[in-house]
């Protein structure tokens, strides 16, 4: 097992990545991928099975990830380069023409690491259930995990899926929800409140579990138990509480940095709260 501490000294690397990218494309959504950082680093360096130097669609014999929630894409590419998948200079490229480092994660320039192209919100688990079921029929034990936004769950296709998989016994799958009761317009509350979420998909048919989503010990013991509750007749569901814009504190708790980029002085601000860890791009 990876040091847990290391982990977070990657986490902080991850979010001065995110910082310098959306604000060198002057656009981006820099307070959900604060969020979810600790979550994609736990998954690719200590909890996925996976081979950086030997990528390819298919997957075969490899745990693969969809980020449903593609808004989320500067801290998937930081975490692909901090795991190997391409250097980490190409950060630089973030949102620039003919980049490969889209705003959404997309399929047609061959970015080592993304399967999908996603964002649409709604259907990256319907794309997880499909691989899901593709590895049950190739006979391949890696699993599947899919990361959802909490404000996504208001899409009906969502649990369309989560009924489907459920009828369907799709145990190979891992989602998680990245609930930080934000959304682009406010809070969740105040925008389509979505109930007692762990009963809702406990009643979907779901093994529900919780986790504290900037905590990095205990996301790695979730993660952990919700592979053990795999290939026995249910799929497994995260809840993650995190905090959007974690990490920087002028964009905590507040649904306004969902989808606007910091400019120069908030950039030097923000930088200015996260260690170099792992060295700059």
């Amino acid at each position: 097992m990876s040091d847990p501490n290391y982990l977070q000294q990657v986490s902080t690397q991850v979010r001065r990545d995110i910082i310098r990218m959306v604000n060198g494309a002057a656009s981006g959504h820099p307070g959900g991928s604060l969020g979810a950082a600790d979550y994609l680093v736990a998954l690719f360096m200590e909890i996925m099975d996976h081979d950086p130097k030997n990528f390819d669609m298919d997957g075969i014999g490899q745990d693969i990830f969809v980020l449903s929630n593609g808004h989320l894409s500067a801290a998937l590419y930081s975490v692909l380069s901090r795991s190997g998948y391409f250097p980490p200079e190409e950060l630089g490229t973030f949102r620039k023409m003919g980049t490969r480092l889209q705003g959404h994660p997309c399929t047609e320039k061959g970015l080592p690491g993304i399967r999908v192209a996603t964002g649409s919100l709604g259907q990256g688990l319907s794309v997880a259930i499909g691989a899901a079921l593709a590895k049950k029929l190739n006979k391949d034990p890696r699993k599947v995990f899919c990361l959802m936004g909490d404000g996504e769950l208001q899409e009906g296709q969502v649990w369309e899926a989560a009924m489907y998989a459920a009828a369907n016994k799709v145990d190979n799958l891992i989602a998680a929800v990245d609930y930080n009761g934000k959304q682009i317009d406010g809070s969740l509350d105040d925008v389509m409140p979505l109930g007692n979420l762990k009963a809702k998909w406990d009643v979907f048919g779901w093994k529900v579990l919780e986790a504290k989503g900037n905590d990095m010990e205990d996301l790695i013991k979730t993660l952990r138990d919700a592979i053990s509750y795999t290939d026995k007749g249910i799929p497994v569901v995260i809840l993650l509480h995190t905090e959007m814009g974690f990490g920087v504190d002028f964009m905590m708790g507040t649904h306004k940095w969902h989808g606007v980029a910091p400019n120069d002085e908030e950039t030097a601000r923000a930088l200015d709260q996260l260690e170099e860890t792992l060295g700059d791009y």
